[in-house]
């Protein structure tokens, strides 16, 4: 079951709770028994490998082997 943050308008009051996806997305204040509301945050992102990075680099292309290179000597 996923933990959804809620926040409750008149106290200020932040907790967390269960619910099912069934469930209606409501829940009350255990300060102050008022009508939360839920929080939405954006869900983090975890790129991997490389290539995402502003330090990685495209490595240059050597110098070709093998038949492209000998017929691009001739040109």
């Amino acid at each position: 079951m996923p933990i959804y943050e809620y926040q409750c308008p008149t106290c200020k009051h932040s907790f967390e709770k269960k619910q099912s996806f069934q469930e209606e997305a409501m829940a009350e204040c255990p300060e102050c028994q008022a009508k939360a509301r839920r929080i939405f945050k954006p869900v983090p992102i975890i790129f991997k490998g490389s290539g995402f990075y502003v330090t990685d680099h495209r490595t240059e292309p050597g110098p070709k082997k093998g038949k492209e290179a000998s017929t691009q000597k001739g040109k």
